[in-house]
């Protein structure tokens, strides 16, 4: 069943969708980010590791807009358009789109009536059928009566989160791990509808996992390493993981070094 509508025979020539450069991001007058570069393409899945503290959800929050994370200084180009100066609402109209770690309580607002609003809609609408079969698919129907998030479990909060999300149309997913705090079974559901919106509208995904169990369901095609304030090496998901299993971040020094001789 296609839940999207875009033809998934269409090959396209990859090229970038997401450049950040020398992004540096400040949070709280502390800075977090450094000189940052980092390039996504066009229907590319790229993993993002790193060790707690090195700024990974800083960076997803920089680069959707969120205003506490200040660039003091860089740039962001999407599709070719510089975005850096660009309000939140304004990159998400534009095609990014963020998901949370620990997605919010909403006390009073209906979870089918926040995707309502998603969706382009208003709350007095009926709500789409695409929304309907989207939430069925993530076995959500159940809640769409419900106060969003307020009784949920953290599998059903982030089945919750990607159903907004992939509601909002994304070109580029911002999705800060969501692989974590989640049953096996949800991660199943989460990862099969982020791989057919992906498939079937041709988005970009920037995933942050930090046990890396969104890799044994979801193929993404490069992987990046973000310690010291930047990207500290890139390559193959499965190989960085494995190592990074192995060896601890001190690997990814180790090698680093052994790469400057």
């Amino acid at each position: 069943m296609r839940l999207f509508n875009r033809p998934s025979n269409i090959i396209k020539k990859k090229i970038s969708l997401l450049q950040a450069r020398n992004l540096t991001v400040e949070v709280a007058g502390k800075p977090i980010l450094k000189k940052l570069n980092l390039s996504v393409e066009e229907s590319e899945t790229r993993i993002l590791f790193g060790p707690n503290g090195s700024g990974k959800t800083s960076l997803l929050m920089a680069l959707a807009g969120v205003p506490s994370y200040r660039l003091t200084e860089g740039e962001i180009i999407f599709q070719n358009q510089h975005i850096t100066q660009l309000p939140l609402n304004e990159r998400v109209n534009l095609g990014v789109g963020l998901g949370f770690q620990q997605p919010p309580e909403v006390t009073g607002v209906k979870l089918k009536d926040l995707l309502k609003i998603c969706a382009g809609d208003s709350p007095k609408d009926g709500l789409r059928p695409q929304a309907r079969e989207l939430a069925e698919k993530l076995r959500l129907t159940p809640y769409l009566d419900r106060d969003v998030n307020v009784g949920f479990s953290g599998g059903e909060r982030k089945r919750a989160e990607v159903l907004q999300l992939l509601l909002l149309k994304p070109k580029l997913l911002l999705l800060d791990e969501p692989d974590s705090g989640v049953d096996l079974e949800s991660l199943k559901l989460i990862a099969e509808t982020i791989t057919q919106y992906q498939a079937e509208e041709g988005a970009s995904a920037l995933i942050i996992t930090h046990q890396g169990y969104i890799l044994e369901h979801i193929k993404a095609e490069k992987a990046c390493v973000l310690m010291e304030g930047g990207i500290f090496c890139e390559g193959d998901p499965d190989k960085i993981f494995q190592d990074i299993k192995e060896k601890g971040y001190r690997g990814c020094v180790e090698c680093r070094m052994r790469m400057k001789k």
